[in-house]
């Protein structure tokens, strides 16, 4: 059986992080010298998920240029000027197939699984959104889901919490801690598994995945959670993306699960 097609939910405008995504769709955002979503790719590859479909919108033409133009670029070239050709010597290329389709600027999460229907040829898929990094077991995920034999599977996590805390010692002295990973709660995370019948359940392009297809599994009994104690991390304001860039940096990404 081949792997599964892995769909990424890359279209949004990314509002709430207007000082990164006024030139740029949230998914280019980097982290380090690659984008959030090249990140989230290599997650997916290191488990043998190497199929991508990428459903774009707001400033998709950005997203299609990193995978023509930027990628092309990576490692050592020679270049042939009479000719024109290019050699390329690196030997680290991602072996991926990534298609990259446009579903409308303004069209709803669920609009946009809904449009990539000839893509994914009748079969069971991965979703994700194109935000949003963890170190999610993504077999154990694909496991959990087919014993379930539920329609979708989300992974629920608990959100970082917001804030720091103070510690009391004695004499009312108090320390700073930093802000837990893990918040009180579940919530959902994306990491999905979503069997091809949900499609059909999408009847506008305005339907919402979260509120509309996944709540109504949910009254079903046909929407299961798959329990991540581990790190999950969304991008979701210039706050989070200066954290997510400080755990890079410092080599200590916990969604790093590859080599």
């Amino acid at each position: 059986m081949a792997p599964m097609k892995v769909v990424i939910l890359a279209g949004g405008l990314g509002s709430r992080l207007a000082e990164e995504t006024e030139v740029r769709p949230k998914p280019m955002v980097e982290i380090g010298d690659r984008p959030i979503l090249w990140h989230i790719m290599k997650h997916y590859a290191a488990s043998g998920f190497t199929e991508f479909v990428i459903a774009l919108g707001y400033k998709g033409d950005e997203i299609k240029r990193f995978f023509v133009d930027d990628l092309a670029l990576i490692g050592d070239l020679t270049v042939s000027t009479g000719t024109g050709t290019v050699e390329r010597h690196s030997s680290d290329r991602d072996a991926w197939t990534v298609h990259l389709v446009d579903t409308g600027p303004d069209t709803g999460t669920g609009g946009r699984v809904a449009r990539l229907a000839p893509w994914l040829a009748d079969e069971p898929f991965m979703l994700t959104y194109g935000d949003g990094v963890s170190d999610v077991d993504l077999a154990a995920l694909l496991a959990f889901h087919r014993a379930r034999g539920k329609l979708a599977t989300v992974t629920a996590v608990r959100p970082p919490a917001r804030f720091g805390g103070l510690a009391f010692g004695r004499d009312a002295t108090v320390s700073f801690t930093e802000k837990p990973q893990v918040g009180e709660g579940w919530i959902n995370g994306g990491f999905m598994v979503v069997e091809p019948a949900v499609i059909g359940r999408i009847t506008h392009e305005s339907t919402s995945f979260e509120a509309d297809v996944l709540e109504a599994l949910s009254q079903e009994r046909q929407l299961v959670g798959f329990a991540h104690e581990g790190f999950w991390q969304p991008m979701d304001t210039l706050r989070d993306v200066r954290y997510l860039r400080s755990l890079w940096a410092t080599g200590s990404a916990p969604w790093v699960t590859w080599t």
